[in-house]
């Protein structure tokens, strides 16, 4: 059976619109950029899309070491910032049940979300002195981790989403589930079978199915909320209380990573 890499996405910003890539560096948190910044209320609690539909209206752009934000349906300019420089503050921001040392990026930057999502925000950055540590039920290491939900990757087959398509009346996109990697060949929840894989020369092991929220339910490019994919996935991919699709990944060692790469499955459960 022959996999191959067929989409790498990073999310700079934590549930704000991703950026598909032809090749990446893996860090030791995940890829390169990924979730590094997340939008917090006036108390420092982290906001998703859960809550705040709108927050998937807002594209960011790496270019030149410059990370713009922009907005895809307000007439607002478009805020751009050098990644290294605009940082001042040290705050104390919590992302579930983490407490973790954040840094301010600016007034300007808080000014203009504060605009975009029609409510009080800030944006902050996970410098590389913090350090997130991954659920170590699943890792049993000192494995790190971003600004994600709980670990650095998360994985889909393209097999996988064609299956659950052919079960809802209206098809939706891969970026409903915002994966870090997608990949074709095989069949659909091949994902769920492997334990551990290496991509280029990056190996990954397979920790733990994905659980699906109402992010799922959120259309990306107009922030409308519905009942699908949610409902489908819930009549035929639950365990207990959670409703999965994908699987979440920790690796082990650097390096880079690019499209048409196969994936050599090492292990398989």
């Amino acid at each position: 059976m022959e996999y191959k890499l067929t989409e790498i996405n990073i999310y700079p910003v934590k549930s704000l619109a991703g950026i598909s890539l032809h090749s990446s560096e893996v860090t030791d948190r995940g890829l390169k950029y990924d979730r590094r910044w997340m939008v917090v209320d006036k108390h420092g609690k982290f906001l998703t899309q859960r809550t705040h539909p709108q927050m998937a209206l807002i594209s960011t752009i790496i270019k030149d070491r410059i990370l713009t934000l922009a907005h895809k349906s307000k007439f607002i300019t478009p805020l751009s910032f050098m990644i290294d420089k605009a940082i001042n503050d040290e705050i104390n921001v919590v992302v579930w049940s983490d407490t973790v040392k954040a840094l301010s990026v600016g007034k300007k930057t808080d000014e203009w979300l504060s605009a975009a999502m029609n409510m009080e925000c800030r944006l902050v950055y996970m410098p590389e002195e913090s350090r997130r540590l991954v659920d170590r039920r699943y890792s049993g290491k000192d494995d790190v981790v971003s600004f994600a939900d709980a670990y650095p990757f998360l994985i889909i087959g393209e097999q996988s989403l064609n299956d659950l398509n052919s079960r809802l009346t209206e098809k939706v996109p891969m970026n409903r589930f915002r994966p870090n990697f997608v990949f074709g060949g095989g069949k659909a929840y091949d994902e769920d079978k492997w334990k551990k894989f290496r991509i280029g020369e990056i190996v990954f092991d397979v920790v733990k199915p994905c659980s699906r929220c109402v992010v799922t339910t959120v259309n990306q490019d107009t922030a409308e909320k519905g009942d699908e994919p949610l409902r489908t996935l819930a009549s035929y991919r639950t365990s207990g209380n959670n409703v999965n699709f994908g699987q979440n990944l920790i690796h082990e060692g650097t390096g880079a990573i690019e499209l048409s790469d196969k994936l050599e499955i090492l292990e398989w459960k």
